[in-house]
């Protein structure tokens, strides 16, 4: 049997290739994106200033070097002819007071300082420095134009460069100002680039920072009425965030029309249940006691508190203002509430305990965890935390707690665990549920784990 891949499309060298080049750029990208800034107003200011960044340097690079080349051959070129021409005029006459006459022309008109030397061998070659622009056209220059062996310094001394020329019978020697070798004012330009790129760069800055400020005040404002809080907000800002901010405010209308709907609603039901429930109690007040009437006033009572249960549940308690609050003072209450069943209670805080909260809610949260400690525990211990934005308040008892596996389980509506613990054993379900929406409402959440009393744990953790 051939062992040979079948000669499909997916087994192409080539769209092997492509494949693999795809997977490892993706790759890439992920590697990259977690380097990358993860706000707007980063990602717009890397999105504007980047680009401009790589212009500015492309531009300075490329022309930049053109120029310094072509100025400092062009200069270099210069120069070199200039000593040629001394050369030359020297040794087609070699009388010292005519080459006097020659060395005066040369200084006034060129600036060239020149000066003849006895014959001797020229110093060893210097090493060219890491910047050898001028070191590599002077080379060029008196190798095309003179062609006799040389020296020259070009760092030995930072406003000159000294040339040397080893003739038949003597040694040359010119020496010039830096300037007329090389380019040495290109530095203005860079630093207009730079400046000019400093002030751009400052003016995307504050453009988006004014573009990005709507953004964020609307996700504030939206972050406050998830959370009950009052808020300010009037949308302006580019077009789109203008339209954006209308859509918001369309949008908690509709959400208020509906929950004052609902509310409305519930009231009438609460209202009509009740009433039944009242001549219930009525009907039965009325009767003779007995065995058989106890129990179905049991039965009453646990209908209405069920009703009660079920009307929190839907209602919730966003239309609730929310306003600072002691949780120590919170905690107090739920303690003494608490001991007054029987239970041993302890309570610890730390740091600021003052925070905003939707007060009867929260403490309805706390409630229902810690009356679901007292159904199945015996020792509760309520602790208190700020932890940098957020407030921590851990509800621990020493019960049989609930397998790790079940603990999500337990906050959906009507959820009982019969072989474990159960937060409402003979109620509805709902006291978790209920607390886990509140405080969700408050843009945190709860999670259970294990207690350090080895019983169960409920952490509520709130942002303020």
């Amino acid at each position: 049997m051939s062992l040979a891949a079948p000669q499909g499309k997916w087994y192409d060298p080539l769209q092997r290739g492509r494949i693999a080049f795809v997977l490892m750029w993706r790759r890439f990208a992920r590697r990259l994106a977690g380097y990358l800034p993860k706000g707007l107003y980063a990602r717009a200011l890397l999105i504007i200033i980047l680009p401009m960044v790589l212009l500015q340097s492309a531009i300075a690079y490329f022309f930049m070097e053109r120029h310094w080349q072509l100025v400092t051959y062009r200069l270099s070129s210069a120069v070199v002819q200039d000593v040629a021409a001394a050369i030359d005029l020297y040794q087609i006459n070699r009388d010292p007071a005519a080459f006097r006459v020659v060395q005066k022309t040369m200084l006034d008109r060129t600036g060239l300082d020149i000066e003849i030397l006895p014959h001797e061998s020229l110093p060893a070659a210097l090493p060219r420095p890491f910047f050898s622009l001028l070191d590599r056209a002077l080379t060029r220059e008196l190798r095309r134009q003179i062609n006799r062996p040389f020296w020259i310094d070009t760092v030995g001394r930072s406003n000159f460069v000294e040339i040397r020329i080893a003739l038949d019978d003597a040694v040359v020697r010119a020496v010039t100002h830096r300037n007329s070798v090389y380019e040495s004012n290109s530095h203005i330009f860079i630093v207009w680039m730079v400046v000019t790129s400093l002030v751009l760069i400052g003016v995307a800055v504050a453009f988006m920072r004014n573009q990005i400020r709507p953004i964020l005040r609307l996700a504030e404002a939206a972050e406050d009425f998830g959370k009950g809080r009052d808020f300010d907000f009037r949308p302006h800002g580019a077009r789109e965030v203008r339209k954006a901010g209308q859509a918001f405010y369309e949008m908690k209308r509709r959400i208020g029309r509906t929950m004052e709907q609902r509310t409305a609603m519930l009231n009438g039901v609460s209202h009509d249940l009740r009433t039944i429930l009242t001549r219930f109690k009525l009907s039965l007040a009325l009767m003779d006691d007995s065995p058989e009437l106890e129990a179905i006033q049991k039965d009453v009572e646990e209908m209405q508190r069920m009703l009660e249960a079920y009307l929190a549940f839907a209602r919730g308690e966003t239309s609730e203002a929310a306003e600072p609050i002691d949780i120590g003072a919170l905690l107090d209450e739920l303690k003494a509430d608490a001991e007054r069943h029987g239970h041993a209670t302890k309570i610890t805080t730390e740091g600021d305990m003052v925070v905003r909260v939707r007060p009867d809610a929260f403490k309805r949260c706390l409630a229902n965890l810690v009356g679901n400690a007292q159904r199945f525990g015996n020792h509760i211990a309520l602790s208190a935390e700020r932890e940098g934005p957020y407030l921590f308040v851990h509800v621990d008892d020493d019960g049989p707690g609930i397998p790790e596996a079940m603990r999500e389980d337990v906050f959906r509506p009507f959820v009982r665990l019969d072989e474990a613990r159960n937060q409402d054993e003979s109620g509805t379900g709902l006291g978790l549920s209920i607390a886990r929406d509140i405080a969700r409402a408050h843009g945190g959440d709860i999670v259970l784990g294990v207690s350090p009393l080895k019983g169960l744990r409920a952490s509520v953790r709130v942002p303020v």
